[in-house]
């Protein structure tokens, strides 16, 4: 009879004994900080590609969400839902096995900035985490 394995991540199964990746933001004692969970590199990944802009990384000029280009239109009900509309085709695009669940996009008038927070699932693994960006 067949039985189903329940899908894991093999490298997490392992143990904290090898990174995947860097830990965004670099901080820390040793400046860079090691990811040891999908969870962590995947949410990583998300804050890399949002915060790049196109032309910023060698060999992939149009590598990047580009949001900064799009921050310094009027802040209006019609740049949020350009963004809206922008981060879900670009995670749709870049990111297959991400879902998303929830995306808010609103902004501070007396700070100067706008907030993002997306909700997001990784579709095989049953994964969900929140990713909060601030721009000002």
């Amino acid at each position: 009879m067949a039985q189903r394995i329940a899908n894991k991540f093999p490298i997490d199964a392992s143990s904290q004994e090898r990174g995947l990746g860097l830990s965004l933001p670099f901080s820390g004692d040793a400046v860079f900080t090691q990811t040891y969970s999908s969870k962590d590199q995947i949410k990583s990944n998300l804050i890399n590609f949002f915060l790049t802009n196109h032309g910023e990384r060698p060999m992939r000029p149009n590598y990047g969400a580009n949001l900064r280009a799009d921050l310094f239109e009027m802040v209006n009900n019609q740049t949020f839902d350009l963004l809206n509309s922008k981060i879900k085709r670009l995670l749709q695009e870049n990111f297959p096995n991400v879902k998303l669940v929830d995306l808010e996009v609103f902004s501070n008038d007396s700070q100067n900035t706008i907030q993002i927070s997306i909700y997001y699932n990784v579709i095989p693994f049953g994964i969900s985490d929140q990713l909060n960006l601030t721009f000002t």
